[in-house]
């Protein structure tokens, strides 16, 4: 086999979940039992988007393909922080945000176009002393992340709005499989109910990136935060490309039985 497999991941559904559900498929399909399945980027639980997973032959362009160019899509609030800088945690920190203005969020935006130092967040999956980051941080156990140089090619910020809506959180979707084994992965309860909320009243910023490997929006969410003598963190993410493969050309996850056939599997 040799495919290079676009999925849409959904919100609440980890790349491990994602992988393991195609390989699942792809086992009943063809009923080979043995062969390699990877991913080529991570994408957190709460973000959707663009998911590369290589099948077969196809996992020796893993490497290639995640140093491919990247672009995202999201929102982020501003005025408060969350340790995971996103809504898998609840709230610990608010912050002035009033004297924000259009021009400070201009001058902040541009501070973070180009070459770049970025410390990732402790719930991520960056390695430390040989362990996930985020699996120590789960643990309760202290985690020190080492700054690394990623580029930003295009930072926007889109809009402006001003939350005045009731506090909400993530409805995210279930899958009925989920209940029924544990095909999905070990970690499917965390994500199926997020600890953070967006209260009211919290400006929001949507923005458009383009960046490198390596480079965590939410960390750059956090660092605009900062920037701006406030808080932030990321509500909402979406990933659109990476190198030459676009969202629009994605799987759905629903669609998958009906669409990942043996030819697109290349079985030879």
């Amino acid at each position: 086999m040799e495919a290079i497999i676009p999925i849409d991941k959904p919100v609440g559904w980890t790349s491990f979940q994602v992988v393991n559900k195609l390989k699942w498929h792809i086992r009943h399909l063809t009923g080979v039992k043995k062969f390699k399945i990877g991913h080529a980027g991570t994408l957190d639980p709460l973000a959707s988007g663009l998911l590369l997973v290589c099948v077969g032959k196809a996992t020796k362009q893993i490497e290639k393909l995640q140093s491919g160019i990247k672009e995202y899509s999201g929102t982020m609030v501003l005025g408060a922080t969350t340790p995971c800088y996103d809504l898998e945690r609840a709230i610990d920190n608010y912050y002035p945000f009033e004297h924000i203005t259009t021009e400070d969020i201009e001058n902040a935006r541009n501070r973070f176009v180009g070459e770049i130092e970025q410390t990732p967040p402790i719930f991520s999956a960056v390695k430390v002393d040989g362990q996930r980051a985020y699996q120590a941080a789960r643990e309760g156990d202290d985690v020190a992340i080492t700054a690394k140089k990623v580029t930003i090619y295009e930072f926007s910020v889109t809009k402006r709005i001003d939350n005045d809506s009731d506090s909400s959180s993530f409805s995210l979707p279930t899958s009925s499989n989920d209940t029924k084994d544990n095909r999905f992965g070990a970690d499917t309860h965390l994500y199926r109910n997020p600890q953070g909320v967006v209260p009211k009243g919290l400006p929001l910023l949507d923005f458009h990136v383009t960046c490198s490997k390596g480079t965590y929006i939410r960390s750059l969410a956090r660092d605009m935060g900062e920037a701006l003598k406030s808080g932030a963190f990321l509500s909402a993410l979406r990933r659109e490309r990476i190198g030459d493969y676009r969202i629009e050309n994605a799987i759905q996850l629903n669609d998958i039985e009906r669409t990942i056939t043996t030819d697109i599997l290349a079985i030879e």
